[in-house]
């Protein structure tokens, strides 16, 4: 039985998309159209291994990116069944994936005062895509949901409590459809029931979280209400004192909207660096001994190793610490220098097994005296989305 669903990511010039059989996970068309509204947008795409590519019109936008998109994936011959469309913010609305209405599409447009940068981009999609798949059951699954199972404890900030009821000003979380893959693929690993699963999960790529799961259930996670909370990644500073924001505007006579944007894309690992947000780009720039790339990649492990410990309370089931995303699943030096900190816990790793676990091979990386299991896990995302969505069809 036919089980292929089309997966769509839009962003607020990009389009990224993929054919994912919704049992397996496989993905036989996978692709990517950007610099939408540019002069020099673009798709490019994967077929059976095979990578094509080719220009768009001038200032092709989503509209046209989608047309492009759809006549590919028609001349391949697949008839997908469903469209599952990434949302990066459902509120407390949504606990689960939706099935698009009027009613779900006023939702993503309300919560985009949460998440202005995509959830409108992930508007535009939906409605476009509606328009090339009319037949089609369209899906929304949400990177927010995930975590609607967090006690008050978790997600309640220390600010007066009308703020949360009257603007919904609380911790969301994100990534939370790579945190479930991970949670179902570690249980797998463990020979365990996912409810029965408990672990911590760090999803570090150009944006990083750690998740605490506890019996199958996201119990707390480190980004907030957006996602510049928690950890340092790539351009985003992560945690810092609330009051800086104010401080910068004065002394550097800067708007809101320019710190912002001095928060979210000119710091993190690029900002400490003062050379690249690629951890690949620094790593091999700290082996030849340049300061900033070695600061950035020690403040990244250290702020990694608290936020780790710290889900150890939330935990008390521990059955695993695993690493995901680019970062997670390609550095070792990263994984070795993190984990380093639990040494005195007992927690080893083992060296040859963890230089092993990269490039999309994952498995257990502790040495067999470990006091906890640590395992890399390649994710998945597309195919949550596409198993999602597949149960509306």
């Amino acid at each position: 039985m036919n089980k292929d669903v089309v997966v769509l990511n839009c962003g607020s010039s990009s389009v990224k998309f993929a054919i994912i059989d919704a049992v397996t996970g496989k993905a036989g068309l996978s692709g990517l159209a950007e610099s939408l509204g540019n002069t020099d947008a673009s798709l490019t795409y994967k077929l059976n291994g095979e990578k094509n590519s080719f220009s768009l019109t001038d200032n092709a936008g989503h509209t046209e990116a989608l047309n492009a998109i759809s006549k590919i994936i028609e001349d391949t011959g697949v008839k997908p069944i469903a469209v599952g469309h990434r949302v990066v913010h459902g509120g407390e609305k949504f606990k689960e994936a939706a099935l698009v209405d009027n009613e779900v599409l006023a939702a993503v447009e309300d919560y985009a005062s949460m998440a202005p940068l995509h959830n409108l981009a992930n508007l535009k999609g939906i409605v476009t895509a509606q328009k090339a798949y009319p037949n089609l059951p369209h899906v929304c699954v949400f990177d927010t949901s995930f975590f609607q199972s967090m006690p008050q404890k978790a997600y309640i900030y220390a600010l007066p409590m009308r703020l949360y009821k009257e603007h919904g000003i609380r911790r969301y979380g994100f990534h939370g459809t790579s945190h479930k893959f991970i949670l179902d693929s570690a249980a797998k690993l463990l020979d365990k029931p996912v409810e029965e699963t408990s672990i911590i999960s760090a999803h570090l790529g150009n944006g990083c979280s750690v998740t605490a799961i506890e019996k199958g259930k996201a119990v707390d996670t480190s980004l907030g209400f957006t996602p510049l909370e928690g950890l340092v990644m790539g351009t985003r500073c992560g945690d810092m004192d609330p009051s800086l924001p104010g401080t910068l505007q004065k002394k550097l006579g800067k708007t809101a909207d320019e710190i912002n944007d001095l928060l979210n894309k000119q710091s993190g690992l690029l900002g400490i660096s003062e050379l690249s947000n690629d951890c690949r780009t620094l790593e091999e720039e700290a082996e030849k001994g340049h300061e900033g790339a070695l600061l950035a990649i020690e403040i990244f492990c250290y702020r990694l190793a608290k936020y780790i410990a710290s889900y150890l309370i939330a935990t008390p089931s521990l059955d695993a610490i695993v690493f995901t995303g680019g970062i997670g699943e390609n550095s070792s030096l990263i994984r070795e220098t993190t984990m380093s900190y639990f040494a005195h816990l007992g927690v080893t790793l083992d060296e040859q097994k963890n230089l092993d676990a990269r490039f999309g091979k994952g498995g257990e990386i502790t040495s067999s005296s470990s006091s906890k299991t640590v395992f890399v896990v390649p994710t998945n995302e597309e195919w949550v989305i596409a198993a999602e969505a597949a149960t509306f069809a």
